[in-house]
């Protein structure tokens, strides 16, 4: 039984898009654990309309198909007249941004739909969409600055400031957590015209499971983590030690995707390979749980949908 079929078949998408979908065909898939999806549309007020709809729900179905449960979908603005799916290499962390001060388009004009799929063993689920305000932050080509400890100096913050405004580029900094006053000045600097773009956000996990999520980011966007066991101190950042991406988008106050990073494909193989060995020698099953979730999330695949 395909997903698509089942979409459309007896009742199309219509305006109040409550849309019946039995699983049936799918339960080998999702049996495992409940799974949830959040699937942004960003749709133009004033072009809603059934037909155009119904050709977005159809580009989500696909887009499903594509990613399996562990993966990713996203909502870039098509640069053509045809809608399409792009596959990219993405990450999704569980942390959002520290400050809601970063908060960019609470005032864009375009409506935000969200799909739910909430999907249960044995027992059908439905899709139901919500109108509503979401706000986010989102980063094209942004420099990343990934710290292990919490930054303690409002000087380390400049540092950072100054190597993107030499770049023109975006700031995303990935950190344990920031001096106040290193965080003032971040917001002061958003919030100022002539600003850089920059949002922080706190690394997820705890202990040595934020040393190696943070390790798995580096890898991904082709950074170093800046650490003292490697030698690097913070107070002297240089460009070679920073990340980068395509995209950052949807920093909300929970989580982060990171699109298309510009770490080596062997790396990322290589990295994806030490993490199944990990698992396969681990004997605690929190352990393996953590490196399951990390393979998940340097491993994932991130669709595009161009619309």
């Amino acid at each position: 039984m395909n997903i698509q079929s089942e979409l459309m078949k007896g009742r199309d998408i219509r305006t109040g898009l409550h849309i019946p979908l039995k699983g049936t065909g799918h339960q080998a898939t999702y049996s495992a654990k409940k799974s949830l999806y959040l699937i942004i549309v960003s749709v133009p007020v004033g072009t809603i309309s059934t037909n155009g709809l119904r050709k977005i729900g159809d580009l989500i179905v696909r887009a499903m198909e594509r990613v399996g449960k562990e993966g990713v979908i996203t909502i870039q603005d098509g640069k053509t007249l045809e809608n399409h799916l792009e596959v990219v290499e993405g990450m999704k962390l569980d942390r959002g941004y520290i400050s809601p001060y970063f908060i960019t388009n609470q005032k864009n004009q375009k409506c935000v739909w969200f799909w739910l799929f909430h999907m249960f063993h044995h027992s059908p689920f439905c899709l139901n969409s919500l109108c509503s305000c979401y706000v986010w932050q989102e980063l094209d080509d942004p420099l990343i600055l990934i710290q292990e400890k919490k930054i303690p100096s409002v000087n380390i913050v400049v540092r950072a400031l100054e190597l993107a405004l030499k770049r023109q580029k975006p700031l995303l900094i990935v950190v344990e957590d920031m001096d106040s006053e290193a965080l003032a000045t971040l917001i002061l600097n958003k919030l100022s015209a002539d600003g850089i773009k920059v949002c922080a956000i706190k690394a997820s996990g705890f202990g040595e499971n934020r040393k190696a999520n943070l390790q798995d980011l580096a890898i991904l966007t082709g950074g170093q983590v800046v650490t003292e066991e490697l030698g690097l101190s913070i107070e002297n950042v240089e460009f070679e030690i920073l990340g980068t991406c395509k995209k950052v988008v949807t920093i909300s106050k929970d989580d982060i995707v990171i699109l298309d990073g510009a770490g080596q494909k062997k790396s990322i193989e290589e990295r994806c390979e030490q993490i199944k060995s990990a698992i396969e020698l681990s004997t605690s099953d929190y352990d393996k749980e953590k490196l399951q979730e990390r393979l998940a999330k340097i491993s994932e695949a991130v669709v595009e949908m161009h619309a």
